[in-house]
């Protein structure tokens, strides 16, 4: 096993200094770690990686902090969506263009509809790993490890060894993931001009299909307006901001691809991380980690988070009070949001922290249906986002990203929706390897819904700040 995973260590002493190295998260307790049986392979590739070029670079870290703080600020919306868990199968050009494809779709809804510029997060190019309730899980009648991703096991219940050389094919299909994605981009893939070519493709809603084509029709006709009265296009216009994130779960692998560049650290894996609901614990190693880094943080805040821990948490991991810093991800379930929400955000209020707050419909609201699917509601996840609305609104807070485990696929795993999926049809399309995801015609059919919401939130926001002005 890790020779850092010794919760020894976490006594000896170095729990009340301050100070912080890249190996500081190694003295620390740790949950959610792979178990490797050898070592040495677990050093090899921790040297492997640490030689590696990183993805990103920091000029892109710091850009999406900037305009995290234009989120922060109500000036924009945040979309950040992908697959639960990616696969290495899936790292295909035909299926990476599906999921930026309905990403740039919905973030053209909710710029028409909501009336604010976005900033895109995909949970790709780095979101191979996955925490799981329970180290095991029964097979067969056997008790094998379960499932973690693919950047530690395979899905195969004969080969669920954890093997630290995932890791480094995790790299390099992110690296292939993230190219391809580079090439649409400067290819002119993303260009507003070209939105006329994201192909709905199995969009059967005619409603739907028909405003989408209303709305790229007006875009491109205001475009070519503007280009015909000499008027230049902006360069956002031609080339969308497009961001890569992933939850920073293997402490292995994300110090690996952490680089000391002008006496600041950055993650160089991807622009944004998040701390998930299970490895948030104040004193524990992955916040000690993501103390370190310059990077924009993810807080995954679930059902059990206390509030009064949750600010220590912010505190912690944002101690010079930085702009667009911190994102609070609320996956409350709808059962429990009105009650829980209000709690977290007055405990914010009252430290004077900022933040931004993003909601996870998706985590909180998964159930299972008797034959055995894991399975989410298209109006569950749709009525907690529409309360979080409400309730940052009540108290004078705004709501100002959502977070979708969602596919370009015509898959069959959320039930409800435009095309009414029922438990009946799971097993029709069912082909994610760990949570549901939304598919290609919910994810539209969401973007139109929630539109109204945002351009709400802003006006009602902009009414309150000229009032105090």
């Amino acid at each position: 096993s890790f020779r850092f995973l010794d919760r020894s260590l976490a006594m000896n002493g170095t729990e009340g200094k301050s100070e912080w190295s890249l190996s500081s998260w190694r003295e620390r307790e740790i949950l959610q770690q792979p178990s490797y049986p050898d070592q040495t392979a677990v050093d090899r590739v921790e040297a492997q990686l640490s030689r590696l070029p990183p993805l990103v670079n920091q000029e892109e870290v710091i850009r999406l902090k900037v305009l995290l703080c234009q989120v922060q600020k109500g000036e924009r919306f945040l979309l950040l969506g992908g697959d639960c868990a990616e696969r290495f199968m899936d790292c295909a050009s035909s299926t990476i263009e599906k999921k930026f494809k309905i990403l740039l779709q919905m973030s053209l809804i909710l710029i028409w509809g909501g009336k604010l510029p976005m900033v895109r997060i995909g949970r790709i190019a780095g979101q191979y790993n996955k925490p799981r309730s329970s180290k095991t899980e029964i097979v067969d009648g056997k008790e094998i490890l379960c499932f973690k991703g693919d950047g530690i096991n395979d899905f195969d219940p004969k080969n669920r060894i954890h093997d630290p050389d995932r890791l480094v094919q995790m790299y390099f299909h992110s690296v292939a993931t993230l190219n391809f994605l580079r090439s649409l981009i400067s290819g002119g893939f993303s260009d507003l001009h070209a939105s006329a070519h994201w192909d709905l493709g199995y969009v059967k809603n005619t409603k739907n299909r028909t405003e989408y084509e209303r709305i790229v029709q007006q875009i491109v006709g205001s475009l070519n307006f503007l280009e015909t009265c000499g008027i230049p296009s902006d360069p956002v216009v031609q080339a969308a901001d497009f961001f890569i994130g992933h939850e920073g779960l293997v402490l292995l692998y994300e110090s690996a691809l952490t680089r000391k560049i002008n006496g600041k650290y950055f993650n160089l894996g991807a622009h944004f991380l998040w701390i998930g609901d299970r490895t948030r614990q104040l004193d524990h190693a992955h916040v000690e980690y993501f103390r370190g880094i310059e990077n924009p943080i993810g807080i995954k805040v679930g059902p059990t988070t206390v509030p009064s821990e949750l600010v220590e948490i912010i505190r912690k991991l944002n101690p010079k009070k930085e702009d667009g810093k911190i994102v609070l991800i609320t996956r409350l379930s709808d059962e429990k949001v009105a009650d829980l929400l209000p709690l977290l955000i007055s405990a914010v209020q009252r430290a004077e922290l900022k933040v931004v707050w993003q909601c996870d419909p998706m985590h909180g609201n998964t159930v299972k249906t008797h034959t055995g699917f894991k399975t989410r509601n298209f109006d569950t996840i749709l009525s907690e986002l529409m309360k979080s609305f409400e309730i940052h609104t009540s108290l004078g807070s705004h709501l100002g990203g959502v977070h979708y485990e969602l596919t370009g696929e015509d898959v069959t795993e959320c039930t409800g929706g435009p095309e009414d999926l029922g438990v009946h049809n799971l097993p029709e399309n069912y082909t994610s390897y760990c949570d549901p995801r939304l598919n290609y015609a919910q994810s539209i059919e969401m973007a139109f819904r929630i539109a109204p919401l945002i351009r709400k939130s802003a006006s009602m926001r902009n009414r309150s700040l000229n009032k105090n002005f």
